[in-house]
């Protein structure tokens, strides 16, 4: 066993935990068998989830046994919002919903070993559970004026909305889960975000109540934001997805590249497996020369090789690259092309247009008058190939993929064009 806790701690991911000599001895001593959990409330896990699913990875590198679990039973209701009732969705969704989070899981982890992770489902326990049984074998064990006191409860409770019984009742559903994990799998950690701590605790008590001689612990991470304050999270539209389908492999590269220098060093500790003198001479690096963007490069490929893997990390590479003129256009894939240039203002023409025009249009420019002295100048390019002429029509083998124009004016600023017609 490694001393986890200090590197955790070094890292900042430790926000909250119970008793932490007592928790730095169970690890130590270990391997201690934990477990993380995660709700299928959309059809794929965001960075927000990454923090955790990457914290379940470490701590199983130093030697202790995950339980990743998926909430087939809790995300058909779904812990409470702070500022509004969630949208229950249907049985047959979430189920789809847990077999993909399942998915996106899964990689991070090994099911070798002595400390072989497993993925469970909390929908085991809870489908032939009466109401009656909850209510007397649960229920009986949690106070109401304690309850009260959760921050997104109080909050509700605050607020013109209130909050139903269905989503106040969930913090019972997460403490039964620690329950029969515990005792299925002797489980004696919860790892979740400090937003969670409510829940964590409430499975600590649960357990002291029905078996008080148990040695359990429980333990936070910090919630990733930006600079300003903003969480990530798909209620706040700020969502950035490990889904290929919802967020691109280029967009999940890009925005890890263009993070906020402030921001940068606190998310490589929070998610890169690079060392602690690798990191720090990467925040000495951003310090000195922040234009070079040394350490956003470096947490760019690594997170984006660690969700999409290493090919598509070498694809979105060159599609920057190549975007500006130090790669060639024609040689990317349409899919990765298209999520580039999805990112890019850009416009549709049923058919190639003067690049006059394309570029007023487009915006690169204001004018058709602004864009004529763009390619006087020689600052005007459609595929990395400069432009001679003020009247210049596109021809259609010129389109990337038979309907992609790049056009770029100076070295920086980029738009694209989809010919529709062609």
């Amino acid at each position: 066993m490694t001393d986890i806790v200090d590197e955790l701690k070094w890292r900042g991911l430790l926000a909250l935990s119970t008793d932490e000599d007592a928790l730095r001895k169970a690890l130590a001593d270990g391997p201690v068998t934990f477990y993380c959990g995660f709700d299928p409330t959309a059809p794929s896990l965001h960075i927000g989830h990454l923090v955790q699913v990457l914290t379940v990875r470490r701590l199983q590198l130093a030697g202790h046994r995950p339980l990743a679990l998926v909430g087939g039973a809790t995300g058909l209701i779904g812990d409470p919002r702070p500022t509004a009732e969630r949208t229950l969705n249907d049985p047959e969704t979430v189920a789809g919903w847990v077999e993909k989070m399942r998915g996106q899981i899964e990689p991070f982890l090994s099911f070798e070993g002595e400390n072989a992770a497993v993925m469970v489902n909390n929908l085991d326990w809870t489908a032939g559970l009466s109401a009656i049984e909850f209510l007397r074998d649960i229920g009986k064990h949690f106070r109401v004026n304690k309850m009260l006191t959760k921050d997104s409860v109080a909050r509700r409770l605050q607020s013109s909305e209130g909050i139903s019984y269905t989503e106040f009742s969930y913090q019972l559903l997460q403490g039964m889960d620690f329950l029969q994990l515990h005792r299925r799998y002797g489980c004696t950690l919860q790892q979740g975000g400090s937003d969670q701590w409510g829940n964590l605790t409430a499975g600590l008590d649960l357990i002291h109540k029905l078996e008080p001689h148990a040695n359990v612990h429980a333990m936070a991470t910090p919630l990733m934001t930006r600079a300003d304050g903003t969480k990530f999270s798909k209620s706040e539209g700020t969502a950035v997805w490990l889904d290929p389908e919802m967020t691109t492999p280029y967009a999940f590269y890009q925005f890890w590249l263009n993070t906020d220098d402030r921001d940068v060093s606190t998310y490589m500790r929070f998610l890169s497996f690079k060392s602690p003198a690798e990191l720090e001479e990467l925040e000495r690096q951003t310090e000195e020369r922040p234009q070079a963007r040394a350490a956003q490069r470096a947490l760019a490929e690594e997170l984006t090789t660690l969700v999409h893997g290493a090919g598509q990390t070498a694809a979105v590479i060159a599609a920057s690259k190549a975007l500006f003129g130090q790669g060639e256009l024609a040689e990317l894939d349409d899919r990765t092309l298209a999520a580039a240039l999805s990112e890019l203002p850009h416009i549709q023409v049923a058919e190639p247009a003067p690049v006059v025009d394309l570029f007023a249009e487009v915006g690169l420019v204001a004018s058709k008058s602004a864009a004529r002295r763009t390619v006087k100048e020689g600052g005007a390019y459609v595929n990395n190939v400069k432009v001679a002429a003020e009247d210049s029509v596109p021809a259609k083998e010129d389109l990337l993929h038979g309907r992609w124009l790049v056009l770029r004016r100076g070295k920086k600023n980029l738009a694209a064009v989809e010919v529709t017609g062609a």
